[in-house]
């Protein structure tokens, strides 16, 4: 062999064992990421329980108490439709309530614990929280609940049957206790409770409940790159960007396996397990 050739291929092994060595990197620095992502939600859950035990509302709490009065301050008309936000990662729930034709956030609230780790439910046991769209109706809800108060949030929905996902009885509930479920605390239930059930018995069918990993930024789903479950949360993105969009919840059918999330028209649809409308 000439000296060329074995040059060349000094190069490209040369070449590939860069390669190699960067990817290993990458993968390193995202597992480590991702303890320290971990740590800082065991973190968040510690610190919450050792509040809730010692009588101490959450930091960011609403002022609790004056429903009426910040409804009334903010604009909102009583038992007007609602539509709510879960995101993971930043323990909130926001509260959207329609305002005109548009629905504008009245507050958010933190969640004192959910569990598992950042991704949807797979399996009945897996303890981890859901990610997706769900819709909540008067049949959901259960004011006797061993967490204070509950509505259950419908897992597994069309999407999640689909795909195999198993489980049930997935709540929002007082308390700070979760086996796949979102803990409000017993004050913050007792305010959701108010709003939802004021919604519902106006004539407000069912509303949605989208539930995230994360507030879905360009930043936060760019430092997501190499998480199994970025294709799906790339959909859950689409939604996200739509409600900010237009202030209407999208128009979310589920074709084959998938979501299929379009920008809201003037009426949003009122069911997030619809299959008749996949394009």
């Amino acid at each position: 062999m000439s000296s060329k050739k074995r040059g060349s291929r000094t190069k490209v092994a040369a070449l590939l064992a860069g390669i190699g060595l960067v990817c290993v990197l990458a993968l390193s620095a995202y597992l480590i990421g991702i303890e320290a992502e971990d740590a800082r939600i065991d973190r968040k859950r510690a610190g919450n329980f050792a509040r809730f035990l010692a009588g101490q509302a959450l930091p960011d709490t609403p002022e609790l108490g004056r429903l009426s009065n910040r409804l009334q301050a903010a604009g909102f008309a009583a038992r007007s439709p609602v539509f709510l936000r879960v995101f993971k990662r930043e323990f909130e729930l926001e509260v959207w309530i329609k305002k005109g034709d548009r629905f504008e956030r009245f507050a958010t609230y933190p969640i004192c614990n959910w569990s598992g780790r950042l991704g949807p439910k797979q399996r009945e046991g897996d303890r981890q929280s859901p990610e997706g769209f769900y819709t909540v109706d008067a049949k959901a809800l259960n004011p006797n609940s061993r967490w204070h108060r509950s509505f259950n949030l419908g897992f597994p929905n069309a999407f999640d049957r689909a795909n195999a996902r198993t489980g049930s009885l997935l709540m929002v509930h007082g308390g700070c206790s979760s086996i796949g479920c979102f803990a409000m605390t017993d004050p913050v239930i007792d305010e959701l409770w108010q709003l939802v059930t004021a919604a519902l018995g106006n004539g407000q069918k069912r509303f949605h409940v989208h539930v995230f990993p994360f507030r879905m930024s360009p930043e936060n789903m760019e430092a997501a790159a190499h998480h199994a479950a970025l294709p799906f949360w790339q959909t859950l993105k689409i939604a996200h960007d739509a409600f900010d969009a237009t202030h209407q919840p999208p128009e979310i059918n589920v074709c084959g396996q998938r979501y299929d999330v379009k920008q809201a028209a003037s009426t949003p649809i009122t069911d997030a397990q619809n299959t008749e409308k996949c394009g």
